[in-house]
Order: structure tokens, then sequence, then C-alpha cells
């Protein structure tokens, strides 16, 4: 096996070294004075404080005499970044009254302005710096806390220490003015419309019900209209001198520099901070409590029904118990274990119980500690029909079996095996944890109070206590989770008069009847006893494609491999399968099976063995199915482990040579398309995901959402006639990526998919078929029957597909991040019109056409126009004039770190060699892979969008409003454009 040091200087031979430069890890700077406040020898570390936990030593502690406490550690996945989190310890929870919303909108404020960043200037700023807005440039407001998140990429001392400065300035000295308040209160209140509609009023009235009582129950993060319109920069400024102070901060960060120097320059950066005044105690977030008179045996209490005549049924119980914090020990934690596997016994009866043909779609059993106000078991299910009485009944009865009588050994060996594999895995892959995990996780630990553990840690305390694991010990962990202070309900349903909350809580008070019959059958499945796929074949040609040490086998009946045997991500197998033609392979009228097909192929089965039988067999095993549909092919993906690979190959090729027809998936599948298709009405967004892609398909019924008559045509004999021919269609290639053997990687596959018959090429009616774009000049008119306030707006452009434009496309990639980049400056920091506009670039290389450039917003209907002039605008502009150095930075400098970063894991190069064996281009094409997604010039952009945008009007589509006609003016005193 090749380690991947070595596989990295082979690849500087080939690629710019830009790509995968050596980690040069970031040594103590000399004038940063030594950190003061580290907690070594025998101190305890802040984190630890009665715990008796094992230490995770890779971290180190911090606790400053400010109050602000701090974590660093070493890592260097990706090579070249440091993460960084700064948590405070105030959320909506910590709001008054007046100021509900002033959390998150004091998160917006400090990336407005702060005192080293002029107005605006963030964001230009962190692109420069080669972090990507959103994604490693990101913040979250929480009920109770703040989070910033910073991801620096190719970060060098002098880049490090200026974003210690940049932060610091944002998180201790923001700039909070009339004039900025004017700028992101629009822009809140945009993000507060988009996130409206049918859903949000559901949750709302859900969490009203369920936290009655509590702080929670009233303060959502996003605020309200008042709140937020109300807003003075004297209030939020008051808001920030409160709880913005080291005593309620925690800073933690993870990347591959000198743990001491992190530690160094968070001292010297927060070190002299003070809070202003006395210390503000947290408020009280209050206690779940029954309603007076309640039965103690049974507590319930508050229910509610919300009718949403477009949102599909969904039912919501809770057992709700007071939260207080926890001594967080190795015997908590067993504990903790206990209730999982309680939980998780539980979830697979359930699971069979609606696999079986049951009166609910799904349900599901989890205890959640949530926002500090309560520690709750929740109970979520979806009835398939209006008698959601049976569908309650059946549910508590699953449950009240668990709670009558203990599981079975069998049933609890399953599930610890389960357990058993992930905590493995995890150690294994520990090596490639990224450091922005490794981050959020000491955000998540003091979020709930508790401390940070090693992977090695919960193993250890896993495999302490489960050989002593008895059905007597989760019968009574089961218990425990369905006793508490009281039970709330909320149901959903579509239907006024359908329900009542009188009636739920009758519902709710009845004694459940114990049923049984969910309890699965428990004996192991072997591999050794299922059939061969055929007399095994053999590999007939494994050579190196060029690159790294990656090879390309091609088997005796025609199936083709590219492999690649490495120890970068220690413990980790990638395993794809590419066969068939795809989206071109379906007729006009199979569209309904086209979009079944993806909930319910796999679960149709393999062979002997049905979906319960795919469960048992993978026990205790890293295995995987995932089915896709690309434009050109369809796929299988896994991750798996060394020791399963074998398996993982045997059960793909098994989906090939001897598919399972079982008809349950089908019926579920198409039960829950039925449930689902109402629910798109709701929103804009909705209504996009339900018609664009027809739209931008020029009406091909293909991608027409089935409608519930299109859905009550189908059948699980017509999923079969449709679905069995194209498993049989085209050749097969397949990605084995990873930790593994290479000759026993070799073997396994000359058994499995070497097994295979011959298959012929894809037929060239398939192979040719194309792919339609709109000629529609008009703009396009749908409608939704959400909230009057919210509308949607689309433009797109074709483009190009297949690979002998792939290099074509990545440059139009940058182009379409100039895009995107002015788009949302006009739309969000401009008019205030759309939180989070997008444009996207989509290019596909497996089919001979399907490109497309589109972008869409959520906005008010009064605004649409606003869209589609900034739009043109900004099309037009880069049709006639180039962009600018400075502009173009902002853009390339992000993708070439994001490709160098990407390009650390197996993954971007299986995805980047996908269909190599049938096109070779795909592999010379790796040479110049950075430089053309990170250098070119502003004539180079100017001409791809002369190309693009320049030869003809962009489609246009406007979701709006039932009731309302389409708005064809700008607003009066809108100020749209440069």
């Amino acid at each position: 096996m090749t380690s991947f040091p070595r596989s990295l200087r082979s690849l500087a031979l080939i690629l710019p070294a830009l790509l995968l430069s050596p980690s040069t890890a970031l040594a103590q700077d000399a004038a940063l004075p030594a950190p003061t406040a580290l907690q070594t020898g025998d101190e305890t570390p802040w984190i630890y404080e009665g715990s008796d936990v094992p230490r995770d030593k890779e971290w180190l502690f911090g606790a400053m005499d400010n109050g602000l406490r701090y974590a660093v550690r070493r890592n260097g996945v990706p090579p070249d970044q440091v993460s960084i989190r700064v948590r405070i310890d105030a959320g909506s929870l910590h709001e008054r009254d007046e100021e509900r919303g002033f959390a998150h909108l004091l998160e917006h404020l400090l990336f407005r302005e702060s005192k080293y960043l002029g107005p605006g200037e963030a964001i230009p700023t962190w692109q420069r710096l080669g972090a990507t807005f959103g994604s490693d440039t990101n913040a979250e407001t929480s009920p109770t806390h703040t989070a910033y998140k910073l991801d620096l990429p190719n970060i060098d001392n002098a880049k490090l220490e200026e974003s210690f400065k940049l932060l610091s300035g944002m998180i201790r000295e923001p700039v909070i003015n009339r004039r900025n308040l004017e700028a992101e209160v629009p822009i809140v209140m945009a993000e507060k419309r988009e996130r409206g509609g049918a859903a949000q009023r559901s949750g709302d009235a859900t969490r009203q019900t369920l936290f009655a009582g509590q702080r929670l129950s009233t303060r959502s993060p996003i605020g309200t209209i008042e709140t937020l319109q109300g807003a003075r920069a004297s209030k939020v400024k008051a808001f920030h001198r409160r709880w913005y102070r080291p005593e309620n901060t925690v800073i933690s960060v993870a990347g591959d520099a000198d743990p001491e120097q992190l530690a160094a320059l968070v001292e010297k950066y927060f070190g002299d901070w003070r809070g202003r005044g006395e210390l503000t105690p947290a408020p009280d977030f209050g206690d779940p409590a029954a309603p007076t008179g309640a039965d103690p045996e049974n507590p319930v209490g508050e229910t509610v029904v919300v009718v949403e005549r477009d949102l599909p049924r969904s039912f919501t119980f809770a057992v709700m118990r007071p939260w207080r914090p926890v001594q967080d020990t190795i015997a908590y934690n067993q504990g903790l274990l206990r209730d999982a596997l309680a939980q998780a016994l539980i979830n697979r009866r359930l699971e069979a119980k609606a696999r079986a043909g049951g009166s609910y779609l799904y349900a599901q059993v989890q205890q959640d500690d949530v926002s500090r106000s309560t520690d709750a078991t929740f109970v979520s299910f979806a009835p398939l029909s209006e008698d959601w009485q049976t569908a309650l009944a059946d549910v508590r009865g699953v449950i009240a079996d668990a709670l009558a009588t203990p599981p079975g050994d069998e049933e609890i060996a399953r599930e610890i095996a389960e357990f058993e594999q992930v905590f493995t895995s995890s150690v294994a892959e520990r090596a490639v944890m990224p450091g922005s995990r490794l981050a959020d996780d000491i955000v998540q630990a003091v979020d709930i109070r508790e401390a940070v553990a090693s992977p090695e840690t919960v193993l250890m305390v896993f495999n302490g206590m489960k050989d002593t694991i008895t059905p007597e010990q989760i019968l009574e962990h089961t218990r425990a989770l369905f006793t508490g202070s009281v039970i709330r309900a909320s149901y959903v349903t579509p239907a006024e008069g359908e329900a009542s909350a009188s009636g739920v809580q009758t519902a709710l008070l009845e004694k459940a009847a114990v049923d049984p019959n969910a309890r699965l059958a428990s004996e192991p499945i072997s591999f050794e006893e299922l059939p061969a796929i055929g007399s095994a074949g053999q590999v007939e040609k494994a050579e190196p494609i060029g690159v790294l040490d990656i090879e390309q086998v091609q088997l005796s009946n025609g199936v083709k491999a590219i492999i690649w045997s490495n120890t970068a991500e220690p413990g980790r197998v990638a395993v794809k399968v590419r066969f068939g033609g795809g989206y071109r392979a379906f007729e006009a009228d199979q569209g309904p099976y086209m979009a079944l097909g993806k909930t319910a192929l796999v679960s149709s089965g393999v062979g002997e063995l049905g979906q319960e039988e795919l469960d048992r067999i993978s026990t205790g095993r890293k295995m995987g199915f995932n089915f896709g549909i690309t434009e050109g092919a369809f796929t299988f993906f896994a991750q798996t482990r060394p020791e399963d690979l074998a398996d993982q190959l045997y059960l793909f090729a098994a989906k090939l040579a001897m598919p399972r027809w079982d008809t349950a998936p089908v019926e579920r599948a198409t039960a829950a398309a039925r449930l689902a298709y109402e629910s798109f009405a709701t929103s804009p967004a909705g209504v996009l995901n339900r018609d664009l892609e027809l739209f931008l398909r020029d009406g091909d019924a293909r991608f027409a959402t089935p409608d519930l008559a299109a859905l009550a045509e189908t059948t699980p004999e017509g999923f079969r006639e449709v679905w069995e021919p194209l498993l049989a269609q085209g050749p097969i290639e397949v990605h084995i990526f990873g930790d593994f053997d290479r000759e026993e990687g070799l073997a396994a596959l000359a058994k499995t998919f070497g097994a295979l018959p011959p298959r012929d090429a894809l037929d060239e009616a398939v192979a040719g078929r194309m792919t339609r774009f709109p000629a529609s000049s008009e703009t396009e008119i749908l409608r939704h029957r959400g909230d009057a306030n919210q509308a949607a707006a689309v433009m797109a452009w074709p483009s190009g597909a297949g690979v002998a434009g792939l290099r074509e496309s990545r440059q139009l990639e940058i182009l379409v991040q100039l895009f995107n980049n002015r788009l949302l400056d006009a739309m969000r920091e401009r008019a205030g019109a759309s939180y989070a506009p997008v444009v996207r670039s989509e290019w596909p290389s497996d089919a001979p056409s399907g490109g497309r450039i589109t972008a869409f917003a959520q906005l008010q209907p009064r605004d649409v126009p606003i869209f589609f002039q900034e739009a043109d605008r900004i099309a037009d502009d880069l049709v006639a004039n180039p962009p600018s150095a400075d502009e173009l930075e902002r853009v390339t400098e992000p993708l070439r770190q994001y490709i160098s970063r990407a390009s650390t894991g197996n993954l971007f190069w299986l995805f980047q060699l996908e269909g190599a064996t049938t096109d070779a281009r795909l592999i010379t094409y790796l040479r110049p892979l950075l430089s053309d997604y990170s250098r070119t010039t502003p004539e180079i952009m100017q001409m791809l969008a002369k190309r693009y945008f320049g030869s003809r009007d962009g489609f246009r589509l406007a979701v709006i409003p039932e009731g309302q006609q389409l708005a064809t003016t700008i607003p009066e005193g809108v100020v749209s454009g440069r």
C-alpha cells in the first residue's frame, strides 16, 4: 500500500505545486510572548472540572484572569488550515422581551463593521485571505449561544495574526450605529421572511406548546417584526455590553500550527479585554411543569392541533423533565449509552412496523437536552391517513411493549454491535478528523456543560460496560426515558376539524395496549451463506493511470475499475459504482417511476435479502447503499472499512445480478410521495423544488414531479417493469479508493463484479439523448399558497456539457462566483430584498447536454423586478467590462484554497475520475485542474460572459402568491445597482 506522503510527492510532479504542497505547520512566532494562562501539570483543565473522564491530551486549555477560557490543539486536516471558534454564552434565551432577535441581529452587525474593518469590508477581507463566505466564514445564533466560525486556509504567521486581530475587533468593538442598523435590519427581516410560512407557523405553535411556561416557548433566535423594527443603536449596544464579556466567552482553535502560538494569540488579542460593570447572571430558563390536577402516573398537559392545509400530517409528543447540569463522569456516560441502546431498540421496532405496512410512514424516539431548558424524550411520527388515532395507538403500543418487558439478549447484542462499529471506526478515523469539527466539539461541549472525550476514551467507556449490560438495565432506562414532569403534544394536519386539542389529550390519557408483534428476529445472517454472483472473473489488466498510484483495472467480463490503495484516511474505503444511462435512460411516460426509484430501489431488496435482512446482515459492519441518478449514469455509493470491502462489493454486484422486487418499499415510497406533494405549494422554494427542473428542461415530462393522479397510477409491478431492464443496461465502472489491501481488493472485485455477465454498450438512442433548454423569452409565472409576502425569482442561461469542455467549465465557475458576489451585494446589501441569493453552474461531464447557469433569490413579491433588473445588469456589465484584479482575487483565492484542501482526501480524486474508464481525457485534465479553477484573466472572464450571457436573454421564472399579479416596476424609493 502506498503511503500518503509519498503520494503527495508524486502528485507534485504532475500538478502545480500549489495544489498539494507539503504541510508546513507554523512555528511559534518569536515576537509573541509565551502564553501564561495555560493549565499545565496537575492543574485540572476548566472543561474537566468535576469530571473523571480522561483528558484528551491533544487539547491544551487556558483560563485567563479576565474570565475568558480557551482550548487549542494542533491538527493537520486539512493541511495549512486553522479553525477558530468564538462562543459567546448569550442567545435568544438571554434576551429581554423588547430585545427579541437582538442576539442574532448582533451577529450580523459584527460582520458589518468593527474596530479594524470598515463598513462592508469583512466578507471581502476574509475572501482575500482565502475563506469562502458562508462555509469558511460564518456564524450561528441559538437559544443559548452565539458562535463565530472561521476556517482559514493556507495560513502563515502573518495571516494568522491578522485574523486574530480582525476577529478580536469584531467581537470586542463592533460599530453599532444607526447607519449599520438601517443596513442590517432589512437583511435580517429578509431572512425572517424566507424562513416564514406554514412550516414556521406550525413550528412556532409546536414550540409554544411543548415548552409552555418556559422562555424557549416565545424566544426564537430570529426575533419578531416589532422588536427588530424597534431596534435602536443604544439598545443593541446595551445587549452587547451586557453579554459580550470575557467571562461569557470561550475560544477554541484547532489547526496546523503550534498550539502554544495559538494560545499566545488568544491571550494577545483578548487578554486585556474587560467587561463593563458587574457580570449579569443568565436568566432562569424555567422548568417544564404539569398543569394542576394532572395524573402523576400519566401527566398529560398542554396539547395543540395546528391546521395547515399544505403540510403533511405529523404528530409529536414529548415526555418533559427539568434540565440540570450534570457531573460529566464515566458513570454518567455509561448511563447515556444505556439510554441510547434503549432508544435504538424501540426505533428499530417502530421502523419494522412501518415497513410491514403500518398506519404511519415513519416513527422515531429521541432523547434530547434542549437549550438547557428540558431533558425530554420526543416521539414523532407521520400518520398515513386522517386516522391519526390508530397511528398514535400503534406507536404507543410498540413503546408500551418496551416499557413492559425487557428486550431479548439477541436484540441487545445487535444494537451493541452497531454501537461498537461506530466507536471503533471513530478511533480508526481519528487521524483524519478535520480541525473544524474538533473546534466545533468544544463549542458543543461548553453549550451542554459537559467535557470532551477522545474517540479512544469513548470506546474505552463502551468496552468497559458492554459486557455488563442486561435486559433488566435496558428496561430500567427505557422506563426512565418515558417518565417525566409533563407530557405535551402537537399534531399538524391539513384538514380542519380532523382533530382537537382535547381529543389529542384524551388519546394520550388512554392506557396504551402492549404490542409485542414488532419485536424483530435477530438470528444473524452470514455472507458466506449467500449464493455466489457467478463464476469469478479474471483481472486482465491493471496499469497505472499516471497520477499518484491510481490504477485502471479491466476484468475479463468487460467491467472496468479505477482503484487507489493508500493510507491517507485510515480505516476508510470509498466505493462507487457507475452503470447505465442515468436520466437519459427513461422514456417520457416513466417519470413517476424515476422519482420513486430514488427511495424504493435499494430497499426493494437484493437476492434473498429484503430490507430487514439487509439490515441484519450489515449489523456491526460499516456498510452503505446510497443510490443516485446523474445526467449520464446510475450510481451506488458507500463508505466502508477494509474488513467490510469484499461484502460491500458483493451487495452492489448482487443488486445488478439478482435484484429483488419487494412490493412494500414501493408502496411506502409512493405513500411518502403522496404526503409530500401538497406541501410543495406552501412556499416559493417548495414550488421551485416541484417545478423548476421541468421548466429548465423545456417541459420534458420525465422531470415533472408526479402529482397525486400520476402516483395513483403507479404499481409495484410497473416499478419492476421500468427498473429491471435499467439495472442491466450499459457498461459498469467501479471505483475503490482508500485504506485497503490492493491484492485483496482485486480478488474481491473479480469475485463480485467480475462474475457478472458481459454487458452491451449503452444504446445509441439513449447515449445521444439531448436535454432541451427553454426558448421562452416571457417570464414564466407560478403561484404558491404560502404567505403573501413571499416570492422567488429565477434566471437561467444554457451552458455546456461533456468532457471536451471540462476545462472551460472550470473557468466558468470563476465567472459564476463573480456573478454570485455581485448579486449578493446588490440584493442583500443594496436593495435589502433578499437574504441569500445564489448563482450556480452545472456542467454534466457524463452527458452531451444539460449544462446551465442558474441565479435564484427569495424575496417579497414587489421586489421580483429588482432581481431581474440586477441579474440583467450584472450579466450585461460582465459582457461589457472585464472585472477588476481585486474582484477576481476575491473569487480565485477561495477557490484555490478549496481545491487544495479538498484534494487531500480520497473522495476528491474519486469524483474527478468518474467516467475516466470510458473517456481518458478526464485523466489528462487532472493536470491543469488547480490552475483552471484559480488562474484566469479579466479578458477570459469577459469572453466567457459574452459567450454565455451575451448570446441570448436569460430564462425567467417567478413564483408569487396566489391571487397576486406579477410586479413589473421597481418599488418607489428602492435604489438598485451601483
